[in-house]
């Protein structure tokens, strides 16, 4: 889950992410052969595929991401066994938070194991995203797969998405929490919007380089430099330019807050970046702006944001311990009554990354 730092990882920005504690499972056992055989408990059934023979099954959406991240690991010169057995997983699918990294990491390190392959965990976030891009067709960043192999418990991610770069920031979790609102309200990736978005911030760079010949992506401009380089450009890349450019300062900025355990701080700039998201990028929601709203209403809520790509999906708050049952109640009534919808509510501080479980 992002804390702040939205749709700036295609962008080669930064970005602030934590893993939560919802996981997906494989339970699996190494094969003579190279086929794969995994059932799943969630979707009642069985992803079957040749290793030898992987190609998309347009019928058989979550084993794609299995067959996605098997060719990166073969075409990186791995050589993979064969498994069977059993996945499962309460990630919640379509919201936001990551389903899709969590399949792929998992599925990698299933791989990687049983076929005795050392993949270290940069690495393997970087296969697991180039699963996403060359085999499902969603051109992400990086940020989704890197935090899923690499959260550390009780701290941020600060990840520079162009260098790789990253540290691990304490997060404070004496006196606050973040609670997680699903709006139910599902959105796709893979659909024009998503692609949209980064041609037009791909466009903006383009135009920019008139004036900024040295810049690579958004990243490389400040806000003053858009101030006083961008009047030309279409008024709605420029605005898609802003809120990536922005959102890079305020990532910044909510590290040194975490540095500095000034939370207060930290919820101004999560919501400055729903803010942006809504009105500059424009991939907010009804359901969102309205579980966003309802939390900035309740008493003692610092800051809330929508987290993920946005079209729907979740949202972000930071509450204080005390008060947790209290906002899921006010913010579950209003959001029912605003959008008729009953939304799902989770509590949680930073968690591990992806990791081993050994049976006998």
């Amino acid at each position: 889950m992002n804390l702040i730092g939205e749709h700036t990882d295609y962008n080669d920005g930064f970005v602030l992410p934590i893993a939560i504690d919802h996981d997906v499972r494989f339970a699996v056992r190494k094969r003579p052969d190279r086929l794969v055989r995994l059932y799943s408990l969630d979707m009642e059934n069985e992803v079957q595929f040749d290793l030898d023979n992987v190609v998309p099954d347009p019928d058989d959406p979550w084993g794609n991401y299995v067959r996605g991240i098997a060719v990166q690991l073969t075409k990186s010169g791995r050589l993979l066994h064969g498994m069977e057995g059993v996945v499962q997983g309460n990630v919640p699918i379509a919201s936001g938070l990551s389903s899709s990294a969590a399949m792929e990491v998992a599925a990698g390190m299933a791989f990687s194991t049983l076929s005795m392959q050392v993949v270290d965990p940069p690495e393997m976030a970087r296969l697991a995203q180039a699963a996403e891009q060359e085999f499902i067709g969603v051109q992400c960043g990086i940020m989704d797969q890197f935090v899923s192999r690499m959260g550390h418990v009780g701290s941020a991610l600060f990840l520079d998405c162009r260098s790789l770069e990253y540290e691990h920031v304490p997060v404070p979790s004496d006196e606050h929490l973040f609670v997680v609102a699903n709006s139910k309200q599902s959105r796709e990736l893979a659909g024009s919007a998503y692609n949209e978005r980064r041609a037009q911030c791909e466009a903006a760079v383009e135009h920019l380089r008139g004036a900024l010949p040295g810049i690579k992506a958004l990243r490389d401009v400040s806000p003053e430099e858009l101030r006083q380089h961008g009047g030309d450009l279409d008024p709605v890349v420029f605005r898609r330019a802003r809120h990536v450019v922005t959102e890079n300062e305020r990532t910044l900025q909510a590290v040194e807050a975490l540095r500095a355990n000034d939370m207060p701080r930290f919820g101004a700039l999560m919501n400055q970046s729903h803010d942006s998201l809504r009105d500059d990028y424009e991939v907010s929601s009804p359901g969102l702006d309205a579980l966003v709203n309802a939390a900035r209403a309740v008493d003692g809520c610092l800051g809330s944001r929508l987290t993920g790509a946005g079209f729907g999906g979740c949202t972000v708050s930071l509450v204080p311990q005390l008060r947790v049952d209290n906002f899921i109640r006010q913010v579950r009534d209003a959001y029912r009554e605003a959008c008729g919808i009953e939304g799902e509510f989770y509590v949680t501080r930073p968690a591990p990354g992806a990791g081993l479980v050994h049976t006998a």
